[in-house]
Parts: C-alpha cells; structure tokens; sequence
C-alpha cells in the first residue's frame, strides 16, 4: 500500500482536503497498469492542455503520453510503487501532488499538478515531471533550487 499523506505543513487537526484526496486517488489511478494499457481511461485523466517533462529528458503531450503508456505497459505489469505522497491545494481549482516511484528499479521524484475539470466533475492532470534519482544520493532534505 502507497504511503500516502499530506503535506506536513497541513493543520493535523483539519480534516483531509477533498481536493487533494481526489488528486491522490486520480493519480494513483493514472499509475494502475491497466489503466496505463487504456488510451480511453488515460485520456479521461488528462487534461486537454497536458504536458510532461519525463523522466528521460522527454517532453511529452498528451497525444503521445497517451500512445507511448498504451504501447508499453506489459499485461499483467507490476503496478508503480509509490511513497511519499504528499498534496496541498493550490487555489480552489488546483492540486500540487509529490511523490516517489520505483518500477523496474528506477526511481524517480515526481510533480504533478492537477486541475478541477469545469465542464464536469473530477480532476484532470495538467502538468508532470519526473525526475530520476538514485537511492543511495537521497537525502531528502531538499538541497536546494537547481
């Protein structure tokens, strides 16, 4: 099971935001293989606007996020491990999600930022980027812009 909490600058004591709740649980379906496999259940996630800085250097649109994840998610592919999760609420309309993977023993920060979808309801994911790292260098501590 992910790891998942908000950021720890939150009040403890408030309840959890729905926004970011519902940014987490999007997400978290948007690394499911099966839904990776899905050019339709993809597409139902990101935004029309959607771009990503992967982790490769890549610049990906949505068009060809969309083909890339269809083509090579295995069947049956292990699913994404995730921790660290964390999300805060931007403004009404927008989610900061960060967090880490592991697949296939590449590791990788990540920032995604989700936005309410105003011609319905739900979260879509606007922005993405990834950024590789190794275990042993991590110290977590925020070292800094750059």
């Amino acid at each position: 099971m992910p790891d998942l909490h908000l950021d720890p600058g939150l009040n403890r004591d408030r309840e959890r935001d729905p926004a970011v709740e519902a940014a987490i649980e999007a997400e978290l379906r948007l690394l499911d293989p099966e839904v990776r496999r899905s050019p339709e259940l993809t597409g139902a996630l990101l935004h029309p606007g959607f771009h990503e800085f992967g982790a490769s250097g890549r610049h990906w649109d949505r068009a060809s996020i969309i083909e890339s994840l269809a083509a090579t998610t295995e069947p049956g592919a292990r699913p994404i491990a995730v921790s660290r999760m964390r999300g805060v609420r931007l403004a009404p309309d927008l989610v900061h999600l960060t967090f880490d993977t592991e697949s296939n023993g590449r590791r990788a920060h990540r920032s995604s930022l989700w936005r309410r979808n105003t011609e319905g309801a739900g979260w879509l994911l606007y922005f993405h980027q990834a950024t590789p790292f190794d275990a042993d260098g991590y110290s977590g501590d925020g070292d800094g812009v750059g």
